[in-house]
């Protein structure tokens, strides 16, 4: 939805400036010093015409030096005043959307992952950064910018008025239409603005997808195919941006000539006065109303570029605020954090669907004992991630409950939730960071000795011993300077630390090596003793030490047993046995 009407524009300031109420005193001192830039703008051309009028042109040059000095001085209060007015309203503006983007960024953090499957994460950067910038705006170029513009433009007027009203009407002739021109490139660029602003969420969109997916690019030699892709959206982005100069091209060259209408009108008009009556309009008169055209057209011209600036402000400010207002976050009504969990888990008819209709899991009941090791298979698609999702509280859902420990999972406190449930992903995410800091979090609760404890059972503390600088290594962005086996060990030390009450293994290990497969087994085994584990793994031959293995078949519980007992039902696990086992077989063949 655009930021159309006046009303509407006044309850997006209002909330905009809700997060100026920290900083009341530098926004105070700030329209205090707009007010004192407007009320002397008028002093030096006075100055100027009097020192013309009373002794330049009348020989009297003893007076010359003192006006001279007088003229300084005003000069250097009002550059002094000038330039804390700016250093106040950038600071202002910088210090509101400080506050701002670490409320996006806190409320982002916390949307449940059905918000971003849906949104691209392009989107919620230019959120962040861009359109939080057009916000500070507001304040450096924007609204009190205009209001001093708008005070000095009033002020000029009225001392133009109280000097000769003669002369300034004659001179102000042209001025409705200044403001009729202005009126209307404001309105035709506050369209090309906003054409510039979805252009450049489309563009930062396409970068963060395609610069984080290079590899696949480049796997698939798409280059060429991807160029002629962002050359469309950048030729969007480049012709958005010449139709806004296009209007200013237009606007300027009329500001010009209308300015120069009323210079013409005042040369004209004070000419004949001064030949038809040398007493009345004097040539300090003209000099000072020459000076004073200058101030005011300079700033209406100025009006309509500044009330698009804020126009902009509007913009970024209703995306931003779209965003806060993005009820999307998991419902956190409960107030339980028992001191410890068993961990005994119990699905009890349990309905969940990512799209109302399309269930993913259908009726599904089972329970995991404290200290059992599950393991949920099936072909792809069968509903085992899912499971985790709705175990974690990332998706709700629709039908049926979760307990642990007898308590419905919907009374927990969310974060002691998900803090005593830890899992390790296939996919492994690994910050721009240290080792240390990508295990641990940041959280100053764990120790260093902890870490290395845990990373000597994982069998990984060799490796990151041997890395420059140990667990202050540096691993880049996702992870790209260490394999996807040591990346595995990463994420499977960052499980550990947290000393969770259940653990999950979400594929943990099928994108790993032999080797470090059964380095991550041997650990797995030793440090599954005394946890409730939950295990979803393609390979079979790691989860046959499971307790129980449960096999999900389109989101439905086709069989329950042992490795053993499944084999002998010959049935559904049976079949995934035989037909996995046996590519094994031609693969090592091969």
């Amino acid at each position: 939805m655009a930021v159309t009407g006046e009303v509407y524009n006044t309850g997006l300031l209002k909330r905009i400036f809700q997060y100026v109420k920290p900083y009341r005193a530098v926004f105070v001192w700030s329209v205090i010093l707009t007010i004192l830039l407007a009320a002397i703008s008028p002093v030096r051309p006075f100055l100027i015409k009097y020192t013309l009028d009373n002794y330049i042109l009348t020989g009297k040059y003893s007076g010359l030096v003192n006006m001279t000095i007088l003229m300084i001085f005003m000069l250097l209060l009002q550059t002094l005043i000038q330039y804390n007015h700016t250093l106040l309203t950038n600071t202002l503006g910088q210090s509101v959307i400080r506050d701002l983007r670490i409320n996006v960024f806190n409320h982002i953090t916390k949307l449940r992952l059905k918000f971003f499957d849906k949104t691209p994460i392009g989107q919620l950067i230019t959120r962040t950064v861009s359109d939080l910038e057009t916000i500070a705006d507001i304040f450096s170029e924007g609204l009190i910018s205009m209001i001093g513009d708008t005070l000095q433009v009033i002020v000029i007027i009225v001392v133009m008025l109280y000097t000769d009203w003669k002369l300034s009407l004659v001179v102000l002739l042209p001025v409705p239409l200044l403001i009729l021109a202005t009126r209307k490139f404001q309105k035709a660029i506050k369209v090309a603005f906003q054409e510039i602003r979805n252009e450049v969420s489309n563009l930062n969109t396409f970068l963060q997808e395609h610069i984080t997916g290079v590899s696949i690019v480049q796997y698939f030699a798409r280059e060429r195919q991807e160029y002629k892709k962002f050359y469309a959206i950048n030729k969007r982005y480049r012709d958005a941006n010449i139709r806004s100069n296009w209007y200013y091209s237009i606007f300027f060259p009329v500001v010009e000539l209308i300015s120069a209408m009323s210079l013409g009108l005042l040369i004209w008009f004070g000419a004949n006065s001064i030949l038809s009556n040398p007493v009345g309009v004097t040539p300090g008169t003209i000099t000072q109303f020459i000076i004073y055209l200058g101030m005011v057209y300079t700033p209406i011209r100025q009006l309509a570029d500044k009330f698009n600036t804020l126009q902009m402000g509007m913009v970024g400010a209703e995306r931003v605020f779209k965003v806060l207002d993005t009820d999307e976050r998991t419902p956190d009504s409960g107030i339980l954090k028992p001191v410890k969990l068993k961990g005994d888990i119990e699905f009890k008819n349990v309905w969940f669907a990512y799209n109302e209709e399309n269930y993913v899991l259908k009726d599904l009941t089972f329970e995991v004992r404290a200290g059992e090791t599950v393991a949920l298979v099936g072909a792809t698609g069968a509903g085992k991630s899912s499971t985790i999702n709705i175990l974690n509280r990332f998706y709700e859902v629709k039908k049926g409950e979760i307990t642990i420990d007898g308590i419905d999972i919907h009374d927990f406190q969310l974060d002691y939730l998900r803090s005593h449930i830890a899992t390790v992903l296939q996919d492994v995410f690994l910050f721009s960071d240290t080792i240390l800091n990508n295990i641990t979090l940041n959280n100053a609760d764990i120790k260093i000795e902890e870490v290395v404890d845990a990373a000597k059972k994982v069998g990984a503390h060799d490796f990151i011993e041997r890395l420059p600088g140990g667990y202050q290594y540096n691993v880049m962005e996702r992870g790209a300077t260490l394999s996807a086996g040591q990346a595995q060990l990463i994420s499977f030390i960052r499980a550990l630390v947290h000393n969770p009450a259940i653990l999950v293994l979400d594929e943990a290990t099928s994108s790993v090596d032999t080797e470090t497969e059964l380095l991550i087994q041997k650990a797995i085994d030793n440090l599954m003793e005394g946890r409730t584990s939950i295990v979803i793994a393609h390979r079979l031959s790691t989860i046959q030490k499971a307790n129980r293995i449960i096999v999900l078949d389109k989101g439905e519980i086709k069989e329950e047993g042992t490795h053993q007992q499944l084999l002998r039902l010959n049935g559904y696990y049976k079949k995934l046995y035989d037909l996995q086992f046996s590519s094994e077989g031609i693969a090592k063949s091969t």
